[in-house]
């Protein structure tokens, strides 16, 4: 068992893995000269080959438990079967905490449609400044979009430097302060700024979440949890079009609507507080440290406890496990790590870690240039060619919409672990690409109104089993270590830029080309980016993020 500097911390128990992986026959790349690491951490590892070609590790020979892998078999000694699975109870926690700051991103976009119609309502706005234009409403929604803006450049630029328990507060905090100024805005422009405020929390936690996410879960549940992430986005729009719908009639309904956003900020930043570090994260800073100072040492061991408060805790994890999986997490890190732990500029656009960009900025960019949320920019006309008219109607479509969103999340968090990332980004992409094309030609008259409302559900149920939940699934495990935080954030920012750009740009477009002739272009794009997923995209199931990173570098 570890000894002192290697484990503190560790006890005895069951199973253990975080998307690190046990030690590799013949995996010596990931160690120093003479199969020994450079001892960064604080602690040494030995890799030594039996006759048989299995191979164990030992830590500066305190380390009497070895894991076996056989020759060719990357998997074998990674923990990650579902039999041995840590229990839910211990995984549930550290993926609601994270979850939260999706549901409250979700909850701002479907309240901020009802909360604009009872703001300009002269007799339930409750103001005296009910009387906006359109400009004005359009800052008002746009505002929580450069604040998001905003803050994905903060995590970009700050992110390893707090760690994921500080930023998940940090985002908390903006929340709470954000969702009361809305609530008690006295005039148009605190109610602009708290948007703006709010946004900067959407920032933060859209970068976080997939980062703590995609470092601290089992990698056999690992595209399950982060696309439970996207279903608790989902779950948030639903519950704010719910919001919208019940308060819509209500004196200052719309304070009501941003006010209730109150209460899950709150437990967010309580959650921030108790949640364990991303022992991922711990190693990273351990890696940045003099090889074998009292801080690494205690970076390490601090690694040791949190990999084993996520797996059950004392009793229920095994040592050995959290060990070899933070183990390998450290040997990647060293692998990659020159005298100078930061990743520059030029590293980033060159080598494995632009290819690893490639594969994520590539997803974030064609989810939304391939018309979604756009394309829902028409559902209201659409539906109301084909006899939803009412504005009663209309909001009883917007709720339906979200159900069938949550619906179909649902299917793709059941299907990404077992099918596979690749065959549902290939099926679900075809399919919005057909069901654009469709889109092009029924819109184009008003006696194909049907068809029109049948392929519009069709493209959302394929967008929710594809780009929805996995364009982010991959960009959580893509992007190597030492880099992972800056280009999530830089993939973060790419997703709030190209979403503001198809939103300006839109409404030009479809007065140029009209509706028909856009949902052709769409189709195009999606084509384009169907020709990448099956060109460009690895396979990342059942692999753990150094297995992954490894792909990007060989």
């Amino acid at each position: 068992r570890p000894g002192a500097g290697g484990g503190a911390g560790l006890g005895a128990g069951a199973s253990a893995f975080l998307g690190g992986g046990a030690a590799r026959s013949g995996d010596t790349s990931h160690l120093g000269s003479g199969g020994h690491s450079r001892a960064r951490f604080g602690h040494r590892y030995t890799l030594v080959r039996a006759a048989d070609g299995s191979s164990e590790i030992e830590s500066g020979g305190n380390v009497g438990a070895s894991a076996q892998a056989t020759e060719g078999s990357a998997g074998a000694a990674d923990a990650t079967s579902a039999s041995e699975l840590p229990p839910w109870s211990a995984m549930a926690f550290p993926f609601l905490v994270p979850a939260l700051g999706g549901l409250l991103f979700g909850y701002d976009i479907g309240a901020t449609s009802g909360a604009l119609v009872s703001l300009v309502d002269p007799v339930n706005s409750g103001t005296s400044w009910f009387a906006i234009d359109a400009a004005a409403k359009g800052l008002l929604v746009s505002g929580s979009l450069v604040g998001a803006l905003a803050g994905s450049l903060l995590g970009l630029q700050f992110g390893d430097k707090i760690g994921r328990r500080r930023e998940m507060a940090a985002a908390a905090a903006c929340y709470i302060l954000a969702a009361a100024g809305e609530a008690l805005a006295p005039g148009y422009w605190a109610l602009v700024l708290a948007r703006g405020t709010y946004g900067v929390g959407i920032g933060l936690a859209m970068h976080v979440a997939p980062l703590y996410i995609g470092e601290t879960a089992p990698s056999a549940v690992r595209g399950t949890l982060v696309s439970l992430k996207e279903g608790m986005i989902v779950g948030g729009i639903l519950l704010g079009y719910l919001a919208g719908s019940s308060l819509i009639d209500t004196v200052g309904g719309w304070r009501y609507m941003y006010g209730a956003a109150l209460l899950p900020a709150l437990a967010y930043l309580l959650g921030a507080l108790r949640v364990s570090e991303s022992p991922r994260w711990l190693c990273l800073e351990a890696s940045k440290c003099e090889p074998g100072s009292a801080e690494a040492t205690a970076n390490s061991a601090a690694a040791r406890k949190a990999m084993l408060a996520l797996r059950g805790g004392e009793g229920v994890a095994s040592t050995e496990a959290v060990e070899m999986e933070v183990a390998d997490a450290e040997r990647a890190l060293e692998a990659a790590a020159s005298e100078d732990t930061d990743v520059s500029w030029g590293e980033i656009f060159s080598g494995g870690y632009l290819k690893a960009f490639t594969v994520g900025a590539g997803l974030i960019v064609f989810q939304q240039i391939t018309g979604q949320p756009s394309v829902l920019y028409f559902a209201t006309s659409i539906f109301q060619d084909a006899g939803f008219a009412a504005a009663d109607e209309a909001s009883k479509v917007s709720v339906a919409l979200g159900v069938l969103k949550l619906v179909m999340t649902g299917v793709a968090v059941v299907l990404v672990d077992k099918a596979g990332r690749r065959p549902l980004l290939l099926a679900g992409v075809g399919a919005i690409a057909a069901t654009l094309f469709v889109l092009g030609w029924s819109t184009a008259s008003s006696s194909t109104a049907l068809i029109s409302v049948i392929a519009l559900l069709l493209y959302v149920s394929a967008y929710q089993v594809s780009f929805g939940p996995i364009s982010w699934l991959v960009v959580s495990e893509v992007f190597p270590a030492r880099a992972r935080s800056k280009m999530v954030g830089m993939a973060t920012t790419l997703n709030f830029g190209s979403n503001a750009l198809v939103a300006a740009a839109l409404p030009t477009v479809q007065e140029t080309i009209g509706q028909s002739a856009t949902f052709y272009a769409f189709g195009a794009i999606a084509v384009m980016a169907l020709a990448f997923v099956a060109k460009g995209v690895p396979e990342t199931a059942g692999k753990t993020l150094e297995e992954i990173e490894a792909g990007f570098f060989k």
